[in-house]
């Protein structure tokens, strides 16, 4: 997603990471130039032959079977390949979007798999728990790209339920998404050590033996090295790695005390479609931890990001006290929700397809 800027950077980029071992290369119809300049990058001498790379490209839900059929047809192009290894519909994130594949155009990836143009199909989502665990449901998903990483656990049950049906479990960008753990504020690097932040959060993840596949995001060679150090340590947690999740369990307790919003989702729904749990999820991060840069780049998203990023804003809360009654905490919601915003506001940013 990130290598857009040249050609030249793609190809270069591409070239190291073959070079280093990985090998499954992520791009979408959505991302700008990726597709095309992963089809140039194809095209040029790498040190592994084709057959032994994993292409994952990803298309827009849509419920015309003739639309999906010619997306592939285009991807297949771009590329630059006679097959796709995996195509995953990008961003199931409404009961809609599930509707208009399992009811429309899943015969047009169907077709593309029976005659060799795509061997795998799969989904991502920024969705509801339910959204998704309905999405696996339906048994029509080989694999699954979603977020979930040590300070997101929210999705637990859907890695539970995607490792029952032998899913691909693909995890979105753990070093950015997963809180901007490249440039981790110093009170984390403390309760990390002797990990770095980013080192402990890929740990958390390649411990557990259920997933798959963890996303890399580099847009230059160099961005390569920070995760590949630690890319082959897949063994279950050690006795110092549980020594960090209780120094962070006794931090998120101690430093938030009776404010701490243990993320049960009863507080919804929200009257003024605030996203409550996620709003006080990213205070919790910015109060405990000092995350703020984090909390405040994905609180802006809110009313930015449509599908992507559902919810209100926390300083559209008008105080109904709708939700005071189903909090088990007894959490005195309409004022974490002002802090919160007081907190975490800042002037909007840009996205990707702007």
């Amino acid at each position: 997603m990130r290598c857009l800027a040249d050609p030249e950077i793609a190809y270069q980029t591409v070239r190291q990471s073959v070079e280093l071992g990985i090998n499954h290369l992520e791009t979408a119809r959505g991302y700008g130039q990726s597709e095309r300049y992963l089809g140039l990058a194809l095209q040029r001498q790498l040190p592994v032959d084709r057959a032994r790379l994993y292409i994952t490209t990803k298309l827009p839900p849509t419920p015309d079977r003739a639309l999906m059929a010619q997306w592939i047809d285009e991807s297949l192009e771009r590329l630059q390949v006679d097959y796709i290894d995996c195509v995953g519909i990008h961003g199931i994130n409404t009961p809609e979007h599930l509707d208009w594949v399992a009811n429309g155009s899943y015969p047009a990836i169907a077709d593309a798999i029976e005659c060799g143009k795509v061997k795998h199909v799969g989904f991502s989502t920024h969705g509801s728990l339910e959204l998704i665990l309905a999405a696996i449901e339906t048994q029509l998903f080989e694999f699954i790209n979603l977020h979930y990483y040590y300070f997101y656990q929210r999705l637990a049950p859907a890695i539970e339920l995607a490792s029952k049906y032998d899913m691909g479990i693909f995890i979105i960008s753990p070093a950015d998404k997963g809180g901007k753990l490249y440039t981790p504020p110093s009170n984390l690097v403390d309760l990390c050590a002797p990990l770095t932040p980013l080192a402990f959060n890929y740990r958390w993840l390649l411990a557990d033996d259920r997933i798959t596949t963890l996303s890399l995001g580099a847009a230059t060679p160099d961005e390569l090295y920070p995760s590949l150090d630690i890319a082959d340590a897949n063994y279950p947690l050690t006795a110092d790695e549980r020594a960090i999740i209780d120094r962070l369990g006794r931090q998120l307790q101690t430093s938030l005390n009776t404010d701490l919003c243990s993320q049960c989702y009863a507080c919804l729904p929200c009257p003024a479609q605030i996203n409550i749990p996620e709003v006080l999820r990213l205070r919790n991060l910015a109060v405990a931890y000092e995350m703020s840069d984090y909390a405040k780049y994905r609180y802006q998203m809110f009313e930015n990001a449509g599908h992507w990023f559902p919810g209100m804003k926390a300083n559209r809360c008008n105080e109904c006290g709708d939700c005071l009654p189903r909090c088990p905490q007894e959490l005195n919601i309409p004022q974490l929700l002002a802090d919160a915003h007081e907190k975490l506001h800042t002037r909007q940013g840009r996205r990707l397809w702007d």
